[in-house]
């Protein structure tokens, strides 16, 4: 099969089309025949040599995909030959085929195409057990969202806007917050040209948010804690702007404030199972109703995965950029 290979660590163009062994699957693994991958951050990270995959996964990158299933392991028992489906995976997915344990795998989801399905699992899982699992976001609290035009971004606007929460956002450009909007977010904020504490602040009559979804770390990390409300959860799934922070705990302790992390990569095939099964159970009937819908910007062949990779790199797009064997 042809699979996106990292020929060394380094730019973009370190990625390039090969032809290498198709997977193997295992007893409790499904075969999937890939319609499209999509890109996330962790893809540029591991190409730089710096987030690499878990002991016994792909080397390839690609952490979710959609494609029709070609072969079943002989323990399992619900997907069959020729399912549609989309996947979370710990790599593989920049290739024409990839194996996939099946309790990493779901239906397509009514009203999305096999291709756009692959811009759901990992947003789908990322936001699903931070917020909602962990940080536990209930209707009528108040959310704010870094990096609201991210494919993170997209997706968590809409489910918590499903739910009955009201969302912040913060983006870089008034194109990206005007998707925001669009999208449902109540309060929107360029945070090049205002100060998000303030404005969540003025949003909320003194009070702060009630859970933060995170993506830059050390550089937000006073500010966040600063913008929650009292008994406010922080989750940082990201550190686009470092890791490391001085921060003043007097808050923490004054306002009862939780702050939590976590990656969903190299979290174990049951946690990860566990995971799946909830976004099934509470995501796709949201996006059969129509409430929740994949955000892509841009479809590349699989041939152009380094130019895919400088888009994403470059910030300009919205949403999710997709890969196309």
């Amino acid at each position: 099969m042809k699979a996106v290979v990292i020929t060394t660590p380094g730019d973009p163009q370190v990625l390039q089309v090969q032809e290498v062994e198709n997977p193997e699957i295992g007893d409790n693994e499904v075969l999937i025949r890939v319609e499209a991958s999509a890109l996330n951050r962790a893809d540029t990270l591991q190409r730089k040599g710096l987030h690499p995959p878990p002991k016994g996964s792909s080397p390839y990158p690609g952490l979710e995909c959609s494609g029709i299933i070609e072969a079943v392991g002989k323990a399992v028992v619900r997907w069959k030959v020729g399912d549609q489906v989309c996947a979370l995976l710990a790599g593989g997915g920049y290739a024409e085929k990839v194996s996939v344990p099946a309790g990493q795998v779901l239906p397509v989801p009514s009203g999305v195409s096999l291709k756009d399905a692959a811009a759901i699992p990992e947003v789908a899982c990322t936001v699903w057990s931070t917020v909602f699992m962990m940080s536990r976001l209930t209707a009528g609290e108040t959310f704010l969202i870094h990096g609201g035009s991210s494919g993170i971004g997209t997706f968590a606007i809409q489910i918590a806007k499903y739910i009955g929460a009201r969302v912040f956002v913060t983006a870089g450009n008034e194109e990206k917050l005007a998707v925001c909007k669009d999208l449902g977010a109540d309060v929107c904020i360029n945070y090049k040209t205002e100060d998000f504490v303030a404005r969540v602040k003025e949003e909320t009559g003194g009070k702060g948010v009630d859970v933060i979804l995170d993506n830059i770390g050390g550089a937000y990390f006073q500010r966040n804690i600063n913008s929650l409300n009292v008994d406010g959860r922080l989750f940082i799934i990201g550190f686009q702007g470092g890791t490391v922070a001085e921060v003043n705990l007097s808050g923490l302790l004054a306002r009862r404030l939780t702050v939590q992390a976590a990656g969903l990569r190299n979290r174990s095939l049951e946690n990860k199972a566990a995971i799946v099964s909830e976004v099934e159970k509470n995501v796709w009937p949201a996006i059969a109703a129509g409430k929740v819908k994949p955000v892509v910007y841009k479809y590349f062949p699989l041939t152009e995965a380094a130019e895919a990779h400088q888009l994403m790199e470059s910030s300009n797009h919205v949403g999710k950029i997709l890969l196309i064997p």
